[in-house]
């Protein structure tokens, strides 16, 4: 709206300019041919009453007196030449180089004499001014030329100037007060347009491919313009196809990962039962009730099915460690003494525990807490080869700020660049032995108590997870109050 304003302004003015000049040309034109044709009947009638004969050569004489005459009744400056283009008479007493000549032009001659009119005009512009000079054929009664006459005429373009500069301020001032409307419609239009817009991509970017439908909310924008509910109507659809997609993916996902989980469970329990299947086998074909070493094997063959049962047992308790979420029995806690009590399990002398504090308070389960210790410290001591001769587990606990840090270090082999970022996988291992749960369940119980949890590696120089708690305030924690502990 703005542009089409400012190019209708700029084809108006131009426009305007351009008539103005053209009717400036038009009446300077149509004023030296009434001039002219006036000037023409007076000399005609001078000519039917003089006294002197009508000759080229008496024209000075004819108009001596009264060439001065003409040119104060019409305002006009008159030359006569003869027939050849000599000045006979001027009404000027001195002659202007700029707009008389003693001669006229031979080519001005030639045109004259070949044109059925026997008129020209010459057009001169000097020093920005614009000089119209005609000249025409003076004849005596019985129509034989007898001399030239010449009209200089200066156009004077004053008046149409003035009214065209008057014109064009008041045009600007106009148009000026339209650009303003136009910017302020254009603006109000484009926002009402936009507006609808920006709503729908809004909506647009909070789109999420998930299963909870109030998520992804449907626009609801009352009357709008076809084009914008057509395209309100498309995201709607969009919508509805995006949580149905949503739910079949969620639930697809479920399906699968309670596939993997069947398929890890039955391996891991595949693993124990081949055992003990020839283990029975085995007894069945050997038993022999009068052996004199029969209590020793049945001895044997029961370690044998109650190490492959407690392995099963083992199994069964990591899935449905993994599976069940942190249970919320919280207490208020010192997690300063309930690290050192989940560290007095471990036998291993190069075990170190650094406390910077007598008491960091934090809310939790304490049975998680020490889950948490016990599974890090036991990650740490499988970590160190058995080639280390000094082998370093240490634990420290510490606070900064408003959380309670443990970290737990070890100069082990260290995680390599490629399994960084499956630390934390369910399933993930790089043992022979286990089942890669420790690390997702520590991660599920530090997350469930709104922590954090971290780690640094290099290889062949360690690791340190760093594990992050909030604390609570002291006022809360009794010491002399045994379940503190």
């Amino acid at each position: 709206m703005i542009f089409i304003t400012l190019i209708a302004s700029c084809l108006i003015a131009g426009v305007s300019i351009y008539q103005f000049r053209k009717e400036a040309k038009d009446y300077h034109h149509d004023r030296l041919e009434r001039k002219e044709n006036s000037i023409k009947e007076h000399i005609n009638y001078i000519l039917a009453n003089t006294t002197y004969p009508l000759t080229t050569e008496n024209l000075p004489l004819i108009f001596r007196e009264r060439i001065h005459e003409l040119a104060n009744i019409h305002g006009m400056e008159i030359n006569i030449y003869d027939l050849n283009g000599h000045l006979l008479k001027s009404s000027k007493a001195a002659f202007s180089v700029d707009t008389i000549n003693n001669t006229i032009p031979k080519s001005i001659l030639r045109v004259i004499r070949s044109t059925a009119e026997k008129r020209y005009v010459d057009l001169k512009s000097n020093e920005g001014k614009r000089y119209r000079s005609a000249y025409s054929y003076i004849k005596d009664t019985k129509f034989k030329p007898l001399g030239i006459l010449n009209l200089p005429y200066i156009e004077d373009d004053g008046y149409y100037e003035k009214e065209l500069n008057n014109f064009l301020i008041r045009f600007f001032q106009v148009y000026s007060f339209m650009l303003l409307i136009s910017i302020i419609i254009a603006y109000f239009l484009s926002s009402y347009i936009t507006k609808s817009i920006k709503e729908v991509s809004d909506r647009i970017k909070e789109t999420r491919l998930s299963a909870d439908n109030a998520v992804n909310e449907k626009i609801d924008m009352g009357d709008t313009p076809q084009e914008i509910s057509l395209l309100v109507d498309a995201y709607n659809n969009l919508v509805d196809d995006l949580d149905e997609s949503a739910a079949k993916l969620a639930q697809s996902e479920r399906e699968q990962a309670w596939r993997e989980m069947a398929k890890q469970v039955a391996h891991e329990i595949k693993n124990p039962l081949t055992p003990m299947r020839l283990t029975v086998q085995s007894f069945q074909r050997k038993f022999d009730p009068q052996h004199p070493d029969i209590r020793l094997k049945l001895d044997e063959y029961s370690k044998t099915l109650i190490q492959q049962i407690d392995t099963m047992s083992s199994v069964a308790s990591a899935f449905s460690s993994f599976a069940s979420m942190p249970a919320q029995q919280n207490e208020t806690l010192n997690v300063v003494k309930i690290v050192q009590l989940a560290l007095e399990i471990f036998n291993e002398n190069y075990i170190t525990y650094i406390a910077e504090e007598a008491q960091i308070i934090t809310r939790m389960d304490r049975t998680q807490l020490i889950r948490i210790i016990t599974n890090l410290v036991k990650n740490a001591i499988q970590a160190i080869p058995e080639t280390e001769h000094d082998p370093i587990v240490e634990v420290r606990v510490f606070r900064e700020g408003d959380a309670a840090k443990i970290s737990v270090k070890d100069n082990g082999k260290g995680i390599t660049i490629e399994n960084k970022r499956r630390i934390f996988e369910p399933k993930f291992t790089t043992k022979t032995s286990g089942m890669g749960l420790g690390l997702g369940i520590i991660k599920n119980i530090v997350e469930n108590y709104n922590g954090t949890i971290t780690f640094e590696s290099e290889p062949g120089m360690g690791t340190e997870f760093l594990v992050t708690l909030p604390i609570t305030n002291p006022a809360e924690f009794s010491e002399d109050t045994s379940k503190h502990i």
